[in-house]
């Protein structure tokens, strides 16, 4: 699908990028910011990966490929021409959507309910995954506002919401099942 003999392209060097249509955006378009907000998602994901293991790890690994098939979705507009491109788009899908959500619950199942805000932090995976789950919120941000805008696939914007609720749940999981998450003590400094 991918063929990436030649790293740099000296295309871009007006500001410009071609999104997965061909067509060409300013650098700074909400399109190339939304998908680029997935990437730094995803990077930060690989960061939170150097600390996981087992079934954990497998799953941010799948994680991992669905962001860069969300980025992929975001960088080609027009939805409704899907059917005039050579190959078929990759969309996010609503059973990916489901599917977080299954794992959400199932993760949510076995912790105590929340008796105040989680801070970010206690294990180093828990860390970075608040740092993954803030990162996500600000690309589903960016994506609202280009459906808003320009329009894209709203499906990549329910993956995003859920997506982010994913992290914060398994922060938790990896604050050995919520035991050592460290609680917001409103007013604790006054």
């Amino acid at each position: 699908m991918v063929v990436l003999s030649k790293i740099y392209t000296r295309t871009g060097d007006a500001g410009e990028t071609a999104l997965g249509d061909g067509s060409r955006v300013p650098k700074p378009s909400l399109r190339v910011e939304a998908y680029g907000t997935v990437d730094e998602t995803n990077a930060t994901l690989g960061l939170a990966r150097l600390h996981a293991e087992g079934e954990i790890d497998a799953a941010l690994s799948r994680i991992q490929n669905e962001l860069f098939d969300l980025g992929a979705d975001l960088a080609r507009p027009a939805m409704e021409k899907d059917h005039e491109a050579p190959y078929e788009p990759l969309r996010v899908i609503a059973s990916q959507v489901a599917r977080l959500e299954a794992e959400i619950d199932e993760m949510n199942a076995d912790l105590e309910p929340l008796r105040s805000f989680v801070l970010p932090g206690g294990s180093a995976l828990a860390a970075q995954l608040h740092l993954c789950r803030t990162i996500c919120r600000r690309a589903e941000r960016l994506a609202v506002a280009l459906m808003a805008e320009e329009g894209c696939n709203p499906e990549t914007v329910k993956y995003l919401n859920r997506l982010s609720d994913w992290f914060f749940v398994a922060s938790r999981i990896a604050n050995d099942g919520g035991r050592a998450d460290v609680l917001w003590v409103p007013g604790a400094t006054r």
